[in-house]
């Protein structure tokens, strides 16, 4: 896929990628993040020109990966919708309220802060030693799409990234029985919004690097993330030394996920094995 020449050299360049470095190992990480999330974007069909899209940035490295990328690519003329980022503030103890607002402000990027107390609900709600993460995203979801509406946004935008894909496809494999993952572009149980998710084909590593290079300010989630043995975990951990065995594993896997054949498979509901038969 080509680009336009000027595309990702420092002459001309959003606010958000002021002090990126001059490193060639650095332009080549950008370029291919660009250019796997304008792949994911234009392959399954987010973009209807004029939406606007809310933005979830949580402040972790993948959250900030999306919001560049997606304003790169609207600065560029390649992304015709009106983005609005979002951070919803849970309430967790600690949380540094102040780090978004400032980042968000600095580099004139549109923006709303949300606060709701979400911490709470799930301590109350949550036995110890039992996990968060499935409240936690419910209740975190459910905001988020109210702030959508009230925006007039047509699309929450998440940064889920391929490996974030690959361990759910693993995790519902391994303890759901079924096999799905998290789709890169869905409509919400009500069907008023999509759900998108731009960076369904970039690797995780490089969202980190991405983040990292840009000294963009990380904030860890010290709620769920700070709890051993979880399912995401446990599937991250085999995936990690798969990959050490033999390198690029994960991207042949998340090519399988681009392939399926389910005559192949042994859903009936998806192929009708009823009706085969045999030459006359």
């Amino acid at each position: 896929m080509d680009y336009p020449a000027d595309m990702l050299d420092h002459s001309d360049i959003h606010p958000l990628f002021h002090g990126a470095p001059d490193s060639t190992e650095f332009l080549k990480l950008r370029k291919r993040i660009v250019r796997q999330t304008r792949e994911a974007v234009e392959r399954y069909g987010m973009v209807r020109k004029g939406d606007r899209w809310l933005v979830c940035l949580s402040g972790g490295k993948d959250s900030y990966t999306l919001l560049a990328v997606l304003h790169e690519l609207q600065w560029r003329g390649l992304l015709p919708v009106e983005l609005l980022a979002c951070n919803l503030d849970q309430g967790q103890p600690g949380f540094p309220a102040t780090v978004l607002p400032e980042f968000l402000q600095r580099r004139g990027v549109p923006h709303r802060i949300e606060y709701r107390d979400t911490y709470s609900i799930v301590m109350d709600k949550i036995p110890q030693g039992r996990t968060f993460c499935a409240l936690c995203s419910r209740l975190r979801r459910g905001n988020l799409y109210r702030i959508a509406r009230e925006e007039g946004c047509a699309a929450v935008v998440l940064g889920h990234h391929r490996d974030d894909i690959l361990e759910t496809f693993f995790m519902n494999l391994f303890h759901g029985g079924r096999l799905a993952t998290m789709p890169p572009k869905l409509v919400n149980e009500d069907g008023d919004l999509f759900v998108l998710r731009p960076l369904a084909h970039v690797a995780e590593a490089d969202c980190d690097r991405f983040a990292r290079a840009l000294d963009y300010p990380i904030i860890p989630c010290d709620l769920c993330g700070s709890q051993d043995g979880l399912q995401r975990q446990q599937v991250k951990q085999i995936l990690d030394g798969w990959e050490r065995n033999s390198p690029g594993r994960r991207q042949v896997m998340f090519r399988a996920l681009m392939n399926a054949r389910p005559s192949h498979l042994l859903d009936p509901a998806l192929f009708d094995f009823a009706a085969l038969d045999l030459k006359d």
